[in-house]
């Protein structure tokens, strides 16, 4: 989106806290070359797909509160039980949605989602441990229950439809209609877009759709990658992303990092504009891959131990 690239673009540019370094982005460019860097296929086990209008509202409600897995300090992180393995953080958000659908709780109804109570979202979403923000979660899903209800009768289709096939008009509308999406910072003045939710939306809906139907984007290589807290913790680990002292410090001591804060937005939109140079570079050598396929290549890697020797920054922030 021409917006994020510009506005993070002049937050890189001013950054004090936070800079990329070149000759390691380039071997980590390399590196994606290798038979090995695939992209990760979309993934069905933890997810929800019917092939229709039930997927799209999964999707939608996943993604409206889809931000801030880790746990407060003192406290277990939130956990559940799926088919005999201990999810917890995203996966289990998707799968305890997934679970929740199939037992026939109504979340792909406006209705419900607008009245919902929250002791019905704290048993629908089970597990142990705390999830952040939880009342947050439960304000977002009553308003996107009643935007659906007030402009789409009621359907996420419609909303999807709405966007005309453009991932970057539905990333647009979603931040227009529902003030959850809508993931604007100011930084020196001057306000800098990420929409990270808005946008995995649309990738989602791309990736389980297989490009077909509510997944049929024109412009999907549009997208770019979504700054969120493991990226750059991946991005630090491979020695893209460099942190000054003062920065590095905090982070590793887990202390909270204010949302909006200088050093928040720089770190996120450094993270853009790393992968924006890797997609660029891969371009020059001769291998195309997608901004947000460069983003599910790093999260995926997140996952892994080696890419967690480092902390991730911890701000608590319904965007990411």
């Amino acid at each position: 989106m021409q917006e994020i690239l510009e506005t993070t673009r002049d937050v890189v540019e001013k950054s004090s806290q936070v800079r990329i370094d070149h000759q390691a982005l380039a071997r980590f460019s390399r590196n994606l070359l290798g038979p090995d860097r695939k992209v990760p296929p979309w993934d069905n086990y933890h997810h929800f797909y019917d092939g229709g209008e039930d997927t799209v509202f999964y999707l939608l409600v996943l993604d409206s509160i889809n931000f801030c897995f880790w746990p407060p300090p003192g406290k277990a992180r939130w956990e559940i039980e799926y088919e005999s393995k201990r999810l917890s953080g995203y996966y289990a958000l998707a799968a305890t949605l997934k679970l929740a659908l199939k037992s026939g709780a109504p979340i792909n109804r406006a209705d419900y989602l607008a009245e919902l109570p929250g002791r019905g979202l704290k048993e629908m979403l089970g597990g142990q441990g705390e999830l952040q923000l939880l009342d947050r979660r439960l304000d977002i899903l009553h308003e996107l229950g009643k935007a659906l209800l007030r402009e789409y009768g009621g359907k996420a289709t419609r909303l999807v439809e709405a966007a005309g096939n453009s991932a970057i008009a539905l990333a647009r509308l979603l931040a227009e209609k529902l003030a959850s999406f809508r993931d604007i910072a100011t930084y020196q003045g001057h306000r800098t877009f990420f929409y990270k939710r808005a946008q995995i939306f649309a990738a989602d809906l791309y990736g389980a759709f297989a490009g077909k139907k509510w997944g049929n984007f024109r412009d999907i290589d549009s997208l770019t990658s979504f700054a969120d807290y493991k990226l750059p913790q991946v991005l630090r680990q491979l020695g893209v992303l460099c942190y000054a002292p003062a920065l590095a410090q905090k982070v590793d001591h887990m202390e909270l990092i204010e949302a909006g804060s200088p050093e928040e937005i720089e770190i996120r939109a450094n993270t853009v504009w790393a992968v924006e140079l890797i997609r660029q570079q891969l371009e020059q050598m001769g291998k195309k891959l997608k901004a947000y396929e460069i983003d599910w290549i790093l999260w995926n890697l997140g996952q892994e131990e080696d890419f967690r020797v480092k902390p991730y920054h911890r701000t608590v922030s319904i965007f990411y």
